[in-house]
């Protein structure tokens, strides 16, 4: 057993160092006669071999004790945690190498209530709330106990007035070291709930991280899906297109190039069309995609882009009396770029009006079309519409929907600005 990985193993490095200092008083008292002992008449051994000296186990003391309190120290190294039966019999050694200790060791008979107190702190660390209140009620008894088999052993030794004063000093040493077990035991439980609580919430945030990781991981497969569905429907469509132009072009071209020249037309158009796709694509894969420029100058630019694509200029006006966070700017920019693409590939509108407006703690956003709408109900695939729904939640707003098949759409999305500001 190394002791350094077993230091580093124990819960509270520091309790363990307490004991072993307490421990080392206590055998340097041990070894160390008292100052002034030569001066003092004797006094009575308040131990078994003091009373009866004859006894066999007398003869190798106080060396009995010192190897009591070296096996004591080491056993702080190893604390019992799951099996019941290695507690108990751990907590029984500990009790005999005390009794042990106390009983035959007169010198130690002084001090040895800090080994009851390093008993039932490790109690603390081994058992629950029952085994402490227990440990430290048996420690307790064991020290009035022993106490009282003192005194029996003193009563045969000294006068009447010898024995009352005796009987007075244990009486307040036993109120003291009572006092100090609650104290050990109060203690002992503050600091091990305060741990408990430290352990559960390092537990609370690490399942807080991993959520947040799936969240993200999630969130990242969902926009890949998307940009992967758009390549596919969009570029992908456009660039068969163009390649079915092409073929029939060169078919065409020595039989016909008037009509080539027509095909060959129509694939420019188509590669324009993918390359606008294209770019459209990694605008929508970029971290930040205002680029350092304002609100109102990124949705002017989203509102070219779509009068250049479509033909239709959208008429959008923006009032807002203050400048917005980024995350709200940014969320605002995607579910207008969104719905614009919307417009774009399923309404055939004709008018599109977008109106942002920033009053009173609140910021309210509504794109129009008069395109021919759709039924709501059935429209329960739409990536675009739950990303724009989502980001709005995500700030803890409302989006609504109002669309009927053949009456254009309105997007409605209201977000509360009180925590933002």
């Amino acid at each position: 057993m190394n002791p350094l990985i077993q230091i580093k193993k124990h819960p509270f490095p520091s309790l363990l160092y307490l004991e072993w200092i307490l421990l080392t008083i206590t055998a340097v008292i041990a070894v160390i006669p008292p100052p002034l002992r030569r001066f003092r008449p004797r006094r009575a051994e308040l131990s078994i071999c003091g009373t009866f000296p004859d006894l066999s186990v007398c003869n190798f003391l106080p060396e009995l004790s010192i190897y009591s309190l070296v096996i004591f120290a080491l056993m702080g190294l190893w604390l019992p945690q799951n099996n019941r039966k290695s507690k108990l019999t751990y907590t029984a050694i500990q009790i005999f190498l005390i009794l042990l200790t106390g009983l035959f060791g007169e010198r130690f008979a002084r001090l040895f209530p800090f080994l009851y107190i390093i008993l039932v702190t490790r109690s603390c660390l081994i058992f629950q709330l029952p085994g402490r209140l227990f440990m430290t009620s048996l420690s307790f008894t064991l020290f009035l106990l022993t106490t009282q088999l003192k005194y029996q052993l003193f009563s045969f030794q000294s006068s009447p007035q010898a024995q009352e004063r005796f009987r007075f000093l244990s009486l307040n040493w036993s109120l003291v070291f009572g006092l100090s077990l609650v104290f050990v035991l109060l203690m002992m439980n503050a600091v091990l709930s305060e741990r408990h609580s430290r352990e559960k919430l390092a537990i609370a945030n690490e399942k807080l991280r991993q959520y947040a990781m799936r969240i993200e991981n999630q969130a990242t497969l969902e926009e890949r899906n998307r940009i992967a569905r758009e390549i596919h429907d969009s570029l992908g469509h456009s660039l068969t297109a163009l390649n079915l132009q092409l073929e029939t072009a060169l078919k065409l071209w020595q039989s016909n190039p008037v009509k080539a020249e027509t095909f060959l037309a129509t694939a420019k158009e188509l590669g324009s069309k993918a390359l606008k796709d294209v770019r459209q694509s990694v605008s929508t894969m970029r971290s930040n995609p205002l680029q350092e420029q304002s609100l109102e100058l990124a949705i002017a630019g989203l509102v070219e882009n779509f009068h250049h694509s479509n033909g239709i200029l959208p008429i959008y006006k923006i009032n807002l009396e203050y400048s917005l966070p980024p995350d709200i700017n940014t969320a605002i920019y995607r579910i207008i770029q969104e719905s614009l693409t919307n417009i774009s590939k399923y309404a055939s509108a004709t008018e599109v009006k977008i109106e942002l407006t920033g009053i009173r703690n609140n910021l309210r956003l509504i794109i129009k079309d008069n395109g021919r709408g759709f039924d709501i109900r059935q429209n329960t695939t739409g990536f675009g519409l739950h990303s724009m729904r989502d980001r709005t939640l995500a700030l803890g707003g409302e989006f609504n929907i109002n669309t009927t098949p053949g009456s254009g759409c309105k997007i409605i999305v209201n977000i509360p600005l009180t925590r933002f500001i």
